[in-house]
């Protein structure tokens, strides 16, 4: 409410440039609207976390800086709701939905991404994530949060613009070993389900801040590179998701490919040092995409698709996966002349 602030049901119909609201009375709306929201000139902000005790709201501004809190009875209810209403804000630039509705999807990271810097703003004490107290099974944790707080939180913090790139960011903390499950439900998840389905988007599923994340952890020994090889000029980089060669997980990681002498490297986004984490010599090598109808033999996990696969001349298999055909077709291109 704009006059007293309580929350009132409410029954929405969204119209093309128009949000409109009815007084629900015997379970029917009223032949008139109470009120109506212009979306000319909206902003919308979803997820909002401005009320820590309502995780499910959509907020919307108006261009003579009304705001409206809106809250929804699920997740997938507010999801939906916050595309239809901003595709409908953007109804006049057709390409700007078309986009919409691309990067629900999309899987491209920031370019200065850091796993560091974002445990750090996760425990920053007005910025941070919300931590609770859960009662489970008779096991009482402190200070967690839920699957889905964080996927909102990273959303929200503008860490990933999609559900899909906020699940793969928890799933590289989880990873690098900066959170942990918790509790009977998320700790089943890393037990049992594929490597790429183990942190789970869900309000029942809890984690925490592991202890290892209040260091810098690198149990690793650090792999040697030739300076020749890491001298040549730098011809294409980016991110992209690469298979594992012993757990057959998937991880993001920063490709440089570089020419005179033909290098493809490969650099860990949660380590602060500019120091490749492996790379191999372009010569001899195959290049091909993959087929994204079925799984090929030799990858595992649940794939998004957009594969490639490079094949050195010591035969070693590295599967590869882009953000989209496009991109997958300009990497594919990029590496050919260099092999």
């Amino acid at each position: 409410g704009h006059v007293v602030r309580n929350w009132k049901v409410r029954w929405f119909v969204l119209l093309q440039d128009k949000l409109l609201y009815y007084k629900i009375e015997g379970g029917k709306k009223d032949p008139s609207p109470k009120g109506r929201i212009l979306l000319d000139g909206c902003t919308i902000t979803c997820p909002c976390l401005e009320y820590e005790n309502r995780p499910l709201l959509i907020k919307l501004k108006t261009k003579t800086n009304t705001d409206y809190f809106l809250e929804c009875c699920s997740r997938e209810e507010r999801d939906s709701w916050a595309l239809d209403i901003t595709g409908a804000i953007h109804a006049g630039h057709p390409v700007q939905v078309q986009e919409l509705h691309r990067m629900k999807n999309s899987f491209k990271l920031l370019e200065n991404i850091s796993l560091h810097r974002i445990v750090e703003r996760m425990c920053d004490s007005s910025a941070g994530i919300r931590l609770t107290r859960n009662l489970e099974q008779g096991n009482r944790y402190k200070e967690t949060f839920t699957g889905s707080a964080l996927v909102d939180w990273l959303i929200s913090n503008s860490f990933a613009v999609s559900q899909f790139e906020a699940v793969t960011l928890a799933s590289m903390l989880m990873e690098e070993n900066f959170l942990r499950p918790v509790g009977a439900r998320s700790t089943e998840a890393t037990r049992y389900s594929d490597l790429s389905e183990q942190f789970l988007d869900d309000s029942t599923a809890l984690y925490m801040f592991a202890e290892s994340s209040k260091k810098n952890i690198s149990s690793k020994e650090e792999l040697q590179f030739n300076i020749s090889e890491l001298s040549g000029t730098i011809v294409k980089q980016g991110f992209l998701v690469k298979q594992g060669h012993k757990r057959k997980n998937w991880k993001v990681r920063r490709f440089v490919l570089r020419a005179d002498p033909a290098f493809l490297h490969y650099y860990d986004p949660t380590k602060e040092e500019n120091r490749p984490v492996g790379g191999f010599s372009l010569r001899g090598c195959l290049v091909s995409a993959l087929e994204d109808n079925g799984v090929p033999a030799g990858v595992k996990g649940n794939v998004q698709g957009n594969l490639f696969k490079i094949i050195t001349k010591n035969d070693t298999h590295y599967y590869i996966q882009a953000s989209s055909k496009s991109e997958r077709a300009e990497w594919i291109e990029a590496i050919k002349p260099l092999t």
